[in-house]
């Protein structure tokens, strides 16, 4: 559907180029309609999967069966959340928030995601993620994830190298 409404947008700027260039209106009441068009297509697409729709809520059912049957389903691991859901919060005692907050152990986050995680953690599972210290991550208001619990880790690790 995407790409008829950019087959059409694109047929809209090309009619606009004779539209600017000649002095016939045509032209520019065709752009103006392959534009209308588009957005009819797009509003009747928005419409036909539209959330609550039970018609098309049974096809994307329908369709999402198909596709199980056509692929390997991997479990995910018990204590993961799914992709779309964030991880809890670790909850990180006082006295180890102070030794937290002058470690510099590199820690990842997610654009657009308020945790910060170890580089192990198997909620990242090949997500694209940034490395920042922790220090800096506190600082930029990331709080620590409960399925790798950084925190716990990184003050253990400090505790027994110092």
């Amino acid at each position: 559907m995407l790409f008829v409404v950019l087959l059409l947008v694109l047929a809209a700027l090309g009619l606009l180029v004779p539209a600017l260039t000649t002095s016939n209106t045509i032209w520019a009441w065709s752009s103006v309609g392959a534009s209308v068009l588009a957005a009819l297509v797009l509003a009747w697409d928005w419409w036909r999967r539209r959330p609550g729709d039970p018609v098309a809520d049974a096809q994307s059912v329908d369709q999402q069966a198909v596709a199980d049957d056509q692929r390997v389903v991997v479990p995910a691991e018990a204590d993961t959340p799914p992709a779309d859901e964030e991880p809890p919060e670790e909850d990180t005692d006082a006295a180890d928030l102070l030794v937290v907050a002058d470690l510099v152990d590199e820690v990842r986050v997610l654009d657009e995601r308020p945790r910060y995680h170890l580089s192990s953690c198997s909620w990242l599972a090949g997500r694209p993620t940034l490395g920042l210290p922790v220090q800096e991550a506190r600082q930029l208001q990331f709080t620590p994830c409960a399925v790798c619990t950084p925190d716990a880790v990184l003050v253990r690790r400090s505790r027994t190298s110092g």
